[in-house]
């Protein structure tokens, strides 16, 4: 299994962009991490290129491709990073886990069903047992990769809008602002 931080339907919600454009409204940058051999790379290159090969040998330091995508008119780059590092899954959850960060769990793979470790119902459960969303992907088969992040930048999106509705300096921003016609009037014998 993977986790992601930080989502093979068209939907015009997310068309699709050249990597290599600096001009957008949002960046989000997205960690993959998991176990070695579990296909982070091929679903990385995947989603980002649409392209996969069954010859990438193990990551050595960090794969990393930019994609830009729209969502309800704005323009948002993904930065994709994917890790090599080497640990327990709950140790990678608390390295790389923050307050404000948002997990889908992955399990890749799910074209190789004669060869799965982790059930469907289990990784289910799993995901429940953190309150993370959980996915079956295949990077090979193109399977759930594009909805996957798709979901991640919809997870990403609702908790900005949260942030900034729930923001006391922006709601009282809002209740204290109004729009005029008209300046103010000059204030007599103000001392600036």
């Amino acid at each position: 299994m993977k986790l992601y931080r930080m989502a093979s339907s068209q939907d015009a919600r997310y068309g699709q962009k050249d990597s290599s454009d600096q001009n957008f409204d949002y960046m989000f940058k997205l960690l993959i991490i998991g176990n070695s051999s579990v296909g982070k790379t091929s679903f990385l290159f995947r989603y980002a290129d649409d392209s996969f090969t069954s010859a990438f040998v193990s990551t050595v330091g960090i794969d990393f491709k930019v994609k830009t995508v729209f969502k309800n008119e704005k323009r948002i780059k993904l930065q994709i990073w994917v890790s090599d590092f080497e640990m327990t899954m709950s140790t990678q959850i608390k390295t790389y886990s923050w307050d404000n960060a948002q997990v889908i769990l992955v399990g890749n793979k799910c074209d190789m069903e004669d060869e799965r470790v982790i059930s469907t119902e289990r990784g289910q459960h799993l995901g429940e047992q953190l309150g993370f969303e959980f996915f079956e992907t295949s990077a090979k088969d193109n399977i759930n990769v594009k909805q996957t992040f798709e979901r991640l930048v919809d997870i990403i999106c609702d908790k900005m809008s949260e942030s900034l509705e729930t923001d006391p300096a922006i709601t009282a921003a809002k209740q204290n602002t109004r729009l005029k016609e008209s300046p103010p009037p000059a204030q007599p014998n103000c001392g600036c």
